[in-house]
């Protein structure tokens, strides 16, 4: 997998577990993790960086 792949792969598994968490526990507080990994995705289009793959890239992960 590729960096982009594995950076679709993170947030998606990110949304759906803190949604996920949100409803079974009835925590609003994880939803606002979502809102976070949305907000990034959001900067990151208009700033063309993205934490993520930074750490993606360190660890070793191909462009």
């Amino acid at each position: 997998m590729t960096v982009n792949e594995y950076l679709r792969a993170i947030a998606g598994l990110f949304v759906l577990v803190s949604v996920g968490l949100g409803f079974v526990l009835n925590q609003p507080w994880f939803y606002a993790f979502t809102a976070f990994v949305g907000l990034n995705l959001l900067q990151s289009a208009f700033t063309k960086w993205c934490p993520m793959i930074s750490i993606l890239k360190a660890l070793g992960a191909k462009e």
